[in-house]
């Protein structure tokens, strides 16, 4: 009577444990399957209330700090419109140009608008939406030694670049004899380049013409190198119901001239008049 009783409760038992193995491994296959997915969807993020947004701190006038300690920017004025439109707080995450697809891809954030030009290697790890802005890339030079072409660029001579930027791939692949010396912020390659680390800074042409205005003593002498491309958001491979809406959202700020009016709030004292219709794309229609 006893042994019948205790194999009657070790076979409870073990079909107990079995039960709840069974539904621990259906468990752990979705938490596994939800790990595998660093992304969070658009109804997780407004069901959050947040949303987390990949800026530069340091790179006036797309997206810097300022005195106050708000972020401020061409990037910034589209991403307040971005959260107020979905009607979610942001946090800003600062980011530099080596690590904005990291970023994405760990999940530290759900969106980068940092600059970000689209370039087809990029687009194998992240998804770009529609763009909104135009750039090429630029040269800038001390005015004492102005380079116009990259022939006058010597052997011992060196180029600042960022890395992780579409200058220091363009240079690598095109111009594989240029020394080049890499910096992984804006604000380290600045210092460098007035430190006469190098003779030249390659960079968007957006941020050298900047640069130059803002800084006597330095010209542009090369405005346009290479093929023109394209700035736009990116979310996380495969996020697509934020990329949808991204899109949606982007085509309709077009019918109101959201991004000639974010140019005029935040590029015009840097540009001027003359290079908005170049340098803004308007409902994410390329030219």
């Amino acid at each position: 009577m006893k042994k019948n009783l205790f194999k009657k409760l070790v076979t409870g038992v073990l079909a107990t444990s079995l039960g709840v193995v069974a539904l621990t491994g259906c468990g752990a296959k979705e938490t596994s399957d939800k790990g595998n997915q660093a992304y969070r969807t658009l109804d997780e993020i407004k069901e959050s209330g947040e949303i987390n947004i990949g800026v530069f701190s340091d790179k006036n006038p797309f997206g810097y700090v300022d005195d106050n300690g708000d972020y401020q920017g061409y990037d910034v004025y589209f991403a307040e419109r971005l959260g107020k439109d979905l009607g979610v707080k942001i946090n800003y995450v600062s980011t530099e140009a080596a690590n904005r697809v990291e970023y994405l891809e760990t999940g530290k954030v759900d969106v980068v608008l940092a600059n970000f030009t689209v370039t087809d290697k990029r687009a194998e790890k992240v998804d770009f939406a529609l763009p909104y802005m135009n750039v090429a890339l630029g040269v800038v030079s001390h005015e004492d030694h102005v380079i116009t072409s990259l022939d006058q660029i010597g052997a011992d001579d060196q180029v600042i670049v960022i890395s992780g930027t579409t200058a220091e791939t363009y240079l690598e692949q095109n111009e594989p004899d240029i020394k080049l010396q890499k910096f992984d912020t804006y604000a380290a390659a600045k210092t460098a380049f007035e430190n006469g680390t190098g003779v030249a800074w390659a960079n968007d042409n957006t941020e050298v013409i900047a640069y130059a205005k803002e800084n006597p003593g330095y010209v542009v002498g090369i405005s346009s190198l290479g093929d023109q491309q394209s700035i736009a958001p990116a979310v996380t491979k495969g996020n697509s119901t934020l990329l949808d809406w991204i899109n949606d959202e982007i085509e309709s700020l077009g019918e109101e001239n959201f991004f000639h009016a974010d140019y005029e709030a935040t590029l015009l004292d840097t540009y001027g008049a003359d290079y908005e219709d170049t340098l803004v794309i308007e409902g994410g229609a390329t030219k």
